[in-house]
């Protein structure tokens, strides 16, 4: 549109006479007043007052009166343009009323077509209206606007920030495969030679091979790692395995396959160390409140690390790279030697370090003894699985010092009196944010953690306490939309406990409904195809799930008669017994019955 047009705006009306109208915010409303109680509405007549420069807005009157028991359909038209041009072509267009309910109901037909990727139908209708609705469009509208829409980020940044925006693919990628893998694309190449990412990527005008990479001390360390969740997502959710052999470019120079950008990811945290030989913090390692600069080091980072080293063997071992899977599983050796000397601290695992070797997350602080993070990573990496008990521990650990009503505090105690340096927590209020708040983008990882140990109950009990239709009866201690997921919630530590903030853009929707539909309901794509492994609550017998996938259609039913949490004994497909939990996309056909019997 030319500038024109963008600088005008028009309001019409159908199904009745206009008798006046107001664009005079201050005229309408008037001084002291509100939306609640506008003086004009009190009055009963618009006073045709126009708006010049301040506060605008719009509205119209018309006088209607209505026979016991009439009904009368009304349409109020809003658009962009001059109303003498662009608004009387669109009067004339939709001056119908059977018109405007026929682009209604493909409105409708557009997000039904975006959102039902999946339906779910367990004993508790809350979790399936999450489900079935609300997490999918969360996720959607967070993928859309990837922060930029925010007032809390308003002239901080306005192109895709690169962490949050690889984050988002996870919720979105079973929705809208293929308008992901566009945007993937867009943010593999955000990502410089040196393996570090942009920290943010313009959309619009973001040029390949020629933009500038940042300063090393305003890297964020894990930024690239999330690569590592976001690419295998998409291949095994479409079965694109030449994705990997793409050949896309770096940010600044040079050009790699998606699996050679990979490959630098590690790289750039393997080259980067600090105290005890591990990934350096640099700017942030996901907390935006631990500046741990090159000298500092992060455990989460290292676990992150592994788990990417291990995705990378699990790659190069279906593309027959035996060269590359040598090098990972040396580099992968040393990644642990590190954990295993200074990852551990008893009962959990070590947040990070200072550049002078005092740590963060231990037993040994006052304040901030333990952090969430590095609990679940340590189970999602593997490495707690290399010690008997010890994945258990970090979590029982978890449990008891950082579990609140409202879900898991990011950390625990609240810091309190102590020096902004490189844990920078205290800025905020105890139990707000960074600062010991309940930091929802957190909650899918430890939900997942659980499932993978076998904990359905706790598993549940977590995803509940921070699902956002758990406050349908809380609204005034929420302070939020009971349907959408907000940034952080007041913890435990807080005066507004339970209190939720920030709404709409936050990469918790995303994590929340991966970790949901992935791990609680056991429903992941794979290579090959799709694998069924539900860890549930022991009371749930049975469930049922609808499942779109590479243009195939499962009806699955699964059923738990002896209320055990995790275990699947036998599927049927289309009336055929399949061995072991993956069903193979080559026996599907294009409608598929599931028996799933859990024991």
């Amino acid at each position: 549109l030319v500038t024109d047009e963008r600088s005008r705006s028009f309001m019409a009306f159908l199904g009745g006479e206009i008798a006046g109208f107001d664009t005079d915010r201050d005229i309408f409303i008037t001084p002291y007043r509100g939306y609640h109680n506008p003086a004009v509405v009190e009055k009963g007549k618009c006073t045709n007052s126009k708006c010049v420069s301040d506060d605008g807005c719009g509205s119209i009157q018309i006088d209607i009166e209505l026979e016991p028991g009439e009904t009368r359909e009304l349409v109020v038209l809003l658009g962009r343009g001059k109303a003498a041009v662009e608004g009387k072509k669109i009067v004339k267009q939709f001056g119908d009323i059977a018109k405007v309910k026929e682009e209604f109901e493909k409105v409708k037909q557009y997000w039904h077509g975006r959102i039902e990727g999946l339906s779910v139908c367990s004993p508790d209708a809350q979790f399936n209206s999450m489900m079935n609705m609300w997490s999918p469009f969360n996720c959607l509208i967070t993928y859309a606007w990837s922060r930029m829409a925010s007032l809390i980020y308003s002239g901080e940044r306005d192109g895709l920030g690169y962490r949050d925006t690889v984050q988002d693919f996870m919720g979105v990628m079973q929705l809208i495969p293929e308008e992901a893998k566009k945007r993937l694309e867009l943010m593999i190449t955000g990502q410089g030679s040196t393996g570090g990412a942009m920290s943010i990527v313009m959309a619009f005008t973001h040029k390949p091979g020629k933009e500038k990479l940042p300063k090393e001390d305003e890297y964020r360390s894990d930024d690239c790692l999330w690569l590592f969740n976001a690419v295998p997502t998409y291949v095994k959710e479409t079965g694109d395995i030449d994705f990997y052999n793409k050949v896309l470019p770096y940010a600044d120079k040079g050009k790699a396959t998606v699996l050679g950008h990979l490959r630098r990811a590690i790289e750039f945290n393997l080259k980067r160390t600090g105290k005890h030989g591990l990934p350096s913090g640099l700017f942030a390692d996901w907390n935006d409140c631990l500046r741990l600069g090159t000298g500092g080091t992060s455990v989460f980072v290292a676990l992150q690390v592994r788990f990417g080293l291990l995705t990378y063997i699990d790659i190069c071992a279906m593309l027959g790279k035996l060269a590359e899977i040598k090098w990972a599983n040396k580099e992968l050796e040393k990644i642990d030697a590190k954990l295993d000397k200074f990852g551990w601290d008893g009962k959990w695992y070590v947040r990070a370090y200072k550049k002078s070797g005092e740590k963060i997350g231990s037993k040994e602080n006052k304040y901030g003894s333990i952090y969430l993070n590095t609990q679940s990573w340590g189970i999602i990496s593997g490495h707690a699985d290399k010690y008997e008990g010890r994945a258990e521990q970090a979590m029982q650990s978890v449990n008891e010092k950082l579990a609140c009503d409202y879900g898991l505090m990011l950390c625990a105690p609240p810091y309190d009196n102590m020096p902004v340096a490189e844990i920078r927590s205290i800025v905020f209020n105890k139990g707000v944010k960074e600062n010991c708040g309940v930091f929802n983008h957190t909650q899918g990882w430890a939900v997942m953690a659980e499932t993978m140990l076998g904990h359905g109950d706790r598993a549940f009990k977590y995803f509940y306490s921070s699902m956002p239709a758990s406050f349908n009866d809380k609204a005034e201690i929420r302070g939020s939309e009971p349907y959408v997921y907000s940034q952080y919630t007041h913890s435990v530590f807080s005066p507004r406990y339970g209190a939720s903030r920030v709404p709409w853009l936050t990469g918790a929707a995303s994590w929340a409904y991966y970790a949901a539909i992935q791990y609680i309901l056991g429903i992941r794509p794979d290579y090959k195809g799709l694998l069924i492994d539900p860890c549930i609550p022991a009371d749930w017998k049975q469930f049922s799930v609808v499942r779109r996938f590479r243009n195939k259609t499962l009806n699955i039913k699964v059923v738990n008669p002896n209320g055990v949490q995790k275990g699947v004994k036998k599927i049927t497909l289309n009336g055929q017994t399949i061995e072991g939990s993956l069903i193979p996309v080559s026996r599907m056909k294009k409608e598929n019955d599931v028996i799933v019997e859990m024991g």
